[in-house]
This record gives C-alpha cells, structure tokens and sequence, in this order.
C-alpha cells in the first residue's frame, strides 16, 4: 500500500538542509577553534582574544553560507576572469613627446 517513492538528488530538500546544517555547524566550530588558538597565540588582551574568535566564526558562517547557497542553486560562486580582446594594445604619442 505505502510505497517508496525515491526523490532525485537535486530536488531532495532535507539531504540539502541536513547537509547545509552540518557544513554550517563544523565550520563554526572549526574557525572558532582557529580564532581562539590564534587570539591565544598573538593577542594579549582579552578583548582582541574574542575579537579573533568572533572574525574566526564570522568567517566559517560566511563560507558555509556562500557554499549552501550554491547548492540550493544560487548564485555560482567563482568568478571568471574578464576576456581579453585579441587585438593589441594602441600606443599613443611616442617616447620624444
């Protein structure tokens, strides 16, 4: 009576969710481990101490954000390089003006 309906993997929204939510939780954790290591290993004060650790996880949130909203198909991420046209540079005026 029930049957097993198989959703494809690009429309399977909880494997997406699940994954997202995992790569956003290591990611945090991780970089705010980095950003304390880094704030004991460099910083003497205590507020440049949290300091580091706040940048650390802002930047594990910022990057598990940038790569779950490629996979929710957003915007790609990488950016491509300007063409270049094929015909050569003018050179205006010359070297005695």
């Amino acid at each position: 009576m029930a049957e097993n309906k198989q959703i494809p993997p690009p429309y399977d929204l909880n494997a997406k969710w699940d994954a997202c939510l995992d790569l956003t939780v290591r990611r945090f954790v991780y970089s705010s481990f980095a950003g304390a290591f880094g704030g004991l290993l460099f910083f003497r004060s205590p507020v440049t101490r949290w300091a580091s650790v706040a940048f650390g996880a802002g930047l594990g949130l910022g990057s598990a954000y940038t790569e779950c909203s490629q996979k929710f198909g957003g915007y790609p991420t990488k950016f491509l390089p300007p063409k270049i046209s094929d015909a050569p540079a003018s050179q205006e005026g010359g070297a005695g003006d």
